[in-house]
C-alpha cells in the first residue's frame, strides 16, 4: 500500500484538525487574556490619598441638550478640587448660551473655551482636545463627551483615585444605556466585549486602546508625547491611539468599581451606529504591529471558528456530535468567564442572548472592518 492509499482516509477529517487548532486559540483567548479580567478583584479609589486635583475635559459639537441633560452631573461631583473645561467646537445650535448659562451657575468650576468656525481651515476633534489640554490648570486630566453621564458623584474620585503609584493612565468603562430592542443589545455587546478586551490586556500590562468616553492621563504624558502628532491626519484616535502609543507596562491603571462608570447614548439606527465602527476602524490601522496582530488573530480565529463548524457538519455529516462538541465547549467556557465578567460591568442580561450576540458580532465587525479600515473619515465625531 503506497503512502497516498495509507493517508487518503484521514483528508476527509482535516476540517476537524482545522476545526480542533481553531477552538485551541479560541479557548486561549477566552481563558488567558479575559479569564485576567474575570479573576480580577475589583477595586475603589475614592479613599485613596492624596486626592490631586484634577481638570475634566469634554468636547462638544451642537451638543446643547446633552450640555443641558448631562453637564450638572459633572459639575456637582464629589471632589474636593476639580475644574470642567468645555471646549465649544463651531457650534452652530444653542450650545454656546447654554453654557454661559452655566458659567453664571459653576463660575469657580466651568472653564469654556470658544473655537470660531474658519472658512480656510478645517480641523478635527483633536485639535478641539488639544486645545482644552493647554486651557486645563490641573495636571491630571479626565476625559468624557457631552452625551455622558457619571454613574455616581464619586465618579472623579474613582478615575483621579486610579493615579497611584506614578500611572500616567487610567482606563475607565464606559456602558451605555440599556434600551429595548436588537440594536441596543448588539451596542452594548460589542462595547462590553471591547471593555472585556483592553481591561484585560492592561492588567496583562500589554495596554493597547481606551475610550474617551471615560479615560485619563496626564497633561505631561501629553506634551512628552507630543500629544496627537502621530495620528493627526485622521479624525479618529484621540482616545485609542494616544493610549496605543503611550502606554506601557508599568503606567496604565484600570478602574472599574460601579463608582467610576460613565453612561453614554447609544447610535439608535443601524446607519450611525455603522458609521461609528467604520470610524473605529479607520484608527485600528495605526495601531502597533503586535497589537494588530493579536487582534487580529482573536476576531479572524472567531469567524473561522464559526465557518470551520459549519464546513464539518456539511462535509462530514455523520459525524455532526464533533462539531457541535467544540461549539458547547466553547460556549460552556464563555459563559464561565463572561458570567464573572459581566457580573463586575453590569450586564448580565446580556449572558441570556451570548449565543445569538457572539455569532453576530464577529461577522458584523468583520465585514465592517474589511469595508472600512483604508476608508476616509469626513465627522467630527
Amino acid at each position: 500500500m503506497t503512502l497516498l492509499e495509507q493517508v487518503t482516509p484521514f483528508i476527509s477529517f482535516i476540517p476537524f484538525g482545522i476545526l480542533g487548532i481553531l477552538l485551541f486559540i479560541q479557548l486561549y483567548y477566552l481563558i488567558f487574556v479575559y479569564g485576567k479580567l474575570a479573576g480580577y478583584r475589583v477595586k475603589s479609589f475614592q479613599e485613596a490619598t492624596p486626592q490631586p486635583p484634577v481638570s475634566v475635559i469634554i468636547c462638544a459639537h451642537n451638543e446643547q441638550e446633552n450640555i443641558k441633560t448631562f453637564l450638572p452631573g459633572i459639575l456637582e461631583q464629589e471632589y474636593p478640587d476639580f475644574q470642567v473645561v468645555v471646549v465649544n467646537d463651531c457650534s452652530t445650535d444653542d450650545t454656546e448660551w447654554i453654557l454661559q448659562d452655566f458659567l453664571r451657575q459653576y463660575p469657580d468650576k466651568l472653564k469654556v473655551v470658544q473655537i470660531q468656525e474658519h472658512v480656510q481651515l478645517k480641523h478635527t476633534k483633536k485639535f478641539a482636545v488639544t486645545l482644552g489640554i493647554k486651557a486645563a490648570k490641573h495636571e491630571y486630566l479626565v476625559f468624557t463627551d457631552a452625551d455622558c453621564q457619571p454613574n455616581s458623584k464619586l465618579w472623579l474620585a474613582e478615575m483621579a483615585g486610579a493615579f497611584t503609584e506614578d500611572k500616567e493612565i487610567v482606563l475607565g468603562y464606559s456602558p451605555y444605556f440599556r434600551h429595548r430592542g436588537f440594536l441596543n443589545r448588539l451596542i452594548r455587546f460589542e462595547t462590553t466585549h471591547t471593555a472585556m478586551s483592553y481591561l484585560a490586556y492592561a492588567l496583562k500590562k500589554n495596554a493597547y486602546m481606551g475610550v474617551g468616553r471615560n479615560l485619563a492621563y496626564t497633561k505631561s504624558l501629553f506634551f512628552k508625547g507630543k500629544g496627537f502628532n502621530k495620528h493627526m491626519h485622521i479624525k479618529s484616535g484621540d482616545d485609542d491611539l494616544f493610549v496605543n502609543h503611550n502606554a506601557t507596562r508599568s503606567n496604565v491603571n484600570i478602574a472599574i468599581h460601579p463608582d467610576s462608570f460613565m453612561h453614554s447614548v447609544p447610535k439608535d439606527t443601524w446607519k450611525s451606529y455603522y458609521k461609528q465602527k467604520a470610524r473605529h476602524s479607520g484608527a485600528s490601522v495605526l495601531y502597533k504591529s503586535r497589537h494588530k496582530r493579536m487582534l487580529a488573530t482573536q476576531l479572524v480565529t472567531a469567524v473561522l471558528f464559526y465557518l470551520a463548524l459549519l464546513a464539518s457538519i456539511l462535509l462530514l455529516p455523520s459525524f455532526w456530535y464533533v462539531p457541535l462538541a467544540a461549539y458547547l465547549l466553547r460556549l460552556l467556557v464563555q459563559y464561565i468567564i463572561f458570567s464573572n465578567i459581566y457580573r463586575k460591568l453590569e450586564v448580565r442580561d446580556l449572558l441570556l442572548w451570548l449565543p445569538f450576540l457572539d455569532l453576530f458580532y464577529y461577522f458584523y465587525i468583520c465585514i465592517n472592518g474589511l469595508f472600512n479600515r483604508k476608508k476616509k473619515q469626513t465627522s467630527w465625531k
